[in-house]
């Protein structure tokens, strides 16, 4: 859970829960958003890991 008092970018929120913003992908109601999206309210946001190999 990340509190904020204004407006503020998924890419920031993501960064103040100590996740790295490249790792994952962000949805809100099966739209997957992007990092730059401002968040204005009070919401919960589905985090995916995103896992590669090789």
């Amino acid at each position: 859970m990340v509190d904020f008092e204004q407006s503020i970018s998924i890419r920031e929120a993501l960064s103040k829960a100590n996740i790295q913003p490249s790792t994952v992908i962000v949805s809100f109601e099966d739209n997957i958003l992007p990092h730059s999206s401002l968040i204005k309210s009070d919401i919960t946001l589905n985090v995916i890991t995103v896992s590669s190999g090789g």
